[in-house]
């Protein structure tokens, strides 16, 4: 499943979040991530962020796809994350 998670969280809990969405998904934009997820992965990532973030200070939004072929991304200006899986 095709997925991609967008958030607003307080500072202090912006490196906590970010460093624990990397090890899952593709850092795409500031406060973006997308990328191929299981269900389980799915369920593993929603319970975590409960733990890290507050939620009534803080949201986030997980955008779920069957098939990322039903997705048309454009890019205007400059990328700043890569799908690359290479440093």
């Amino acid at each position: 499943m095709y997925c991609i998670i967008v958030y607003d969280v307080k500072v202090k809990r912006v490196q906590k979040l970010c460093k624990f969405l990397r090890q899952y998904l593709f850092w795409t934009q500031n406060s973006v991530f997308e990328g191929e997820l299981s269900e389980a992965e799915i369920f593993k990532i929603k319970i975590e962020i409960e733990k890290l973030i507050n939620k009534d200070e803080d949201s986030v939004i997980i955008f779920t796809f069957p098939r990322p072929k039903w997705i048309n991304r454009e890019i205007i200006g400059k990328e700043k994350g890569s799908n690359s899986q290479f440093l």
